[in-house]
């Protein structure tokens, strides 16, 4: 398996094929793909950190991370290392990202990655910013981060 950098518009393309409970993104600091001859089986999108009060220049979150059926099984995990390796290799000196409290976290976990909080899931939008929601927002979740 190999990384390579892949556009916005192709990590999404996955995303909106493969992705279990999130919807493509709209916006992204770099994204990148695993490859198995010439294939993307898994995509992984690294944007600002979606909780305003974490941001900093030097901290960004996997927005998304999706594999396709295919994909070899250690594909998440391969990602999740690549993703830390590059941003790490760029200057940055925390990566975050979240799962839901119902999912295993076992790629997470291989990648060296440690849980950080546990989040109440809730409702982002308000009567003068409506957003476009996600049942999955109201779920709890666990953000996990990894450190330089």
């Amino acid at each position: 398996m190999n990384v390579r950098p892949i556009t916005l518009k192709q990590a999404n393309a996955v995303i909106a094929l493969f992705h279990r409970h999130n919807r493509p993104v709209v916006g992204a600091r770099w994204a990148i793909g695993a490859e198995v001859n010439g294939a993307v089986v898994g995509v992984c999108i690294v944007g600002r950190t979606t909780a305003r009060m974490l941001h900093s220049d030097t901290t960004a979150e996997v927005t998304r991370l999706c594999t396709c059926p295919d994909a070899p099984k250690n594909t998440c995990s391969f990602l999740y290392a690549a993703a830390r390796r590059i941003w790490f290799a760029m200057g940055g000196k925390r990566l975050l990202t979240y799962t839901l409290q119902s999912e295993s976290g076992a790629s997470l976990r291989g990648a060296g990655w440690k849980i950080a909080a546990e989040v109440e899931g809730a409702q982002w939008g308000r009567p003068s910013r409506a957003r476009g929601e996600q049942t999955v927002c109201s779920q709890d979740k666990f953000r996990w981060e990894t450190v330089a």
